[in-house]
């Protein structure tokens, strides 16, 4: 049986983040978090960083990046 990556289209994708969308910039299936490593299918890619080029898995682990990068933001919570 197949995993969900594997096959023709089971490649990571090169992806330019911008705001609002992505552009694919090679052809595949998913990305990785660039926090958990976990694969993001395409279509379910919801949030990134456009500053680092970054996908993420939820908000919640865009939330945690932004403030590791930005410790700041911690007062603000």
């Amino acid at each position: 049986m197949m995993n969900r990556f594997e096959g023709p289209g089971g490649r990571e994708a090169g992806i330019r983040y911008l705001d609002g969308d992505f552009q694919v910039t090679s052809p595949g299936a998913f990305v990785r978090c660039a926090v958990t490593g976990e694969s993001i299918p395409l279509d379910e890619l919801r949030y990134w960083s456009v500053a680092r080029q970054e996908p993420y898995v939820s908000a919640a682990v865009s939330l945690d990046r932004e403030i590791v990068m930005n410790p700041d933001l911690r007062s603000r919570r």
